[in-house]
């Protein structure tokens, strides 16, 4: 059996929890997040903590069940924690800045590069090279991030461009380096 699955899901003080119709329901402190759960899943709500519960060990159900599992946790601590994604923008002349909802990045191009925020998502920047994502949704926090380093990827030589801050670059020789090696 499904190990992460068995998990019961503690609900904490301050968030509601829902579960209608094969549709979770989580309301929190940091907002409210929706998420459609397979059917053949059972959801339910004992003394503050979710059960998820498979009706047999078929190899569907047994990979629907953490998966659901995980989903209604993310939901429980998007709600009442958020998450966040740190980026760090390494280059000469390379720096962003927030004007109003948007960000407006310098990352070496003829002109500079703007994203705007999205319902969920909250940007922040601490300082011109640093970019902190954050929302109660983790895919939406994850993809918006990603889409912001595909802006300018860092690239192995000198390591220039948007990074995650836990990314490590793997850095490579460039072509006098190899010169000595005969």
């Amino acid at each position: 059996m499904s190990r992460i699955g068995r998990k019961p899901i503690a609900i904490p003080a301050g968030v509601e929890f829902k579960f209608e119709n094969g549709v979770a329901t989580a309301k929190g402190p940091k907002g409210t997040l929706t998420q459609k759960i397979h059917p053949n899943m059972t959801v339910t709500v004992e003394n503050n903590e979710i059960l998820v519960t498979r009706p047999n060990d078929e190899k569907e159900n047994r990979s629907l069940h953490g998966l659901s599992r995980t989903l209604l946790n993310n939901m429980i601590e998007g709600v009442s924690k958020g998450f966040s994604k740190e980026l760090e923008v390494n280059g000469v002349g390379y720096r962003v800045a927030k004007q109003g909802k948007d960000l407006v990045m310098n990352l070496g191009f003829s002109h500079q590069v703007f994203m705007s925020e999205i319902d969920g998502i909250t940007i922040d920047v601490p300082s011109p090279n640093k970019i902190i994502i954050s929302g109660p949704d983790k895919q939406l926090v994850g993809q918006f991030a990603a889409e912001v380093r595909e802006k300018r990827p860092p690239e192995p030589y000198k390591g220039k461009g948007i990074k995650y801050s836990t990314e490590h670059i793997r850095r490579k020789e460039g072509k006098t380096g190899a010169k000595g090696k005969k």
